[in-house]
């Protein structure tokens, strides 16, 4: 992968990446079209599949995540991407020799690789404190993505708005030559986010996950009729209401400034949400700005 990027380089080929943990859905390809407009029919587009191990907390779903990279390359092929990049664990995390413990068929990280990229300010609140080790593998893998297939773009989705900020400030404070897009998140017809965890939605609880986006949509009611409302009463009625739902909880709702990601004591106009909810087991987010 390195030595075509050099290639590309070299021919004065524009790259544009988008990175990805597979499992392809509309919103994926949407990524993958912005990415292609940016960077013009001669540039390259290359799409990497990789389920990053480090980003995953040692309860979370890493070993059900949902995998099929046939379909993957078929749908990139559908895209005309030029290159998918499919690294293992080893080729991620060389360092020692990389183990996989059958009993979970969970990547074990060599003990002996020890280099992380680590942001200490805006991945502390929200995702960052539910997941604590979660950005610390998100920056990492992303800073070797951009290391490995140097690209002039990359493009990201906003249904993960925290991560790209701070996949922007990793950027800007370590000198990436990329440019960051974050492209609009793409929803079903009732409004939920694309996701690839939205296949572990069965039954009732697919329309369950539907509260998310309702709540949202509350949220931008209540203040498009006040105005200013304070954001501790918004947040204390937006827990009551998802909890109505018989297999939903609320893990966290915030609004905060897009920018810093600081929660505000004010909800107005352009303040933004966002929020986590468990529907049964499985953990969705979403965000907007209102």
């Amino acid at each position: 992968m390195q030595k075509l990027a050099a290639r590309w380089k070299r021919a004065g080929k524009p790259v544009g990446l988008v990175p990805t943990m597979g499992y392809l859905h509309a919103g994926h390809l949407s990524l993958i079209k912005r990415a292609r407009r940016a960077i013009g029919k001669n540039g390259v587009v290359v799409v990497s599949i990789y389920v990053n191990p480090t980003q995953f907390g040692p309860k979370e779903d890493f070993p059900q995540y949902p995998r099929n990279l046939k379909r993957d390359l078929k749908l990139c092929r559908q895209e005309c991407v030029d290159v998918v990049f499919t690294p293992d664990d080893k080729d991620m995390y060389p360092a020692g020799s990389s183990r996989r413990d059958d009993r979970t068929a969970r990547c074990a990280v060599p003990t002996d690789f020890s280099t992380y990229v680590v942001e200490e300010k805006l991945s502390q609140m929200m995702e960052g404190a539910s997941r604590p080790t979660h950005f610390r593998g998100v920056a990492t893998v992303v800073a070797k993505l951009f290391n490995i297939v140097q690209p002039d773009v990359a493009v990201f989705g906003q249904k993960d708005f925290q991560q790209a900020v701070i996949i922007k400030r990793m950027a800007a404070d370590l000198n990436f030559p990329v440019r960051i897009i974050v492209a609009p998140t793409v929803r079903e017809r009732d409004g939920l986010a694309m996701s690839s965890r939205n296949k572990y939605l069965t039954g009732d609880l697919r329309r369950q996950a539907t509260v998310l986006w309702r709540a949202i949509q509350k949220a931008r009611a209540v203040v498009e009729k006040s105005g200013t409302v304070s954001a501790a009463k918004l947040k204390t009625d937006l827990e009551i209401w998802i909890g109505t739902e018989p297999d939903a909880r609320l893990d966290y709702v915030e609004f905060f400034d897009s920018d810093t990601l600081l929660p505000v004591s004010k909800v107005k106009c352009g303040t933004q949400v966002a929020l986590a909810v468990f529907i049964g087991k499985t953990r969705l987010i979403d965000n907007t700005r209102l």
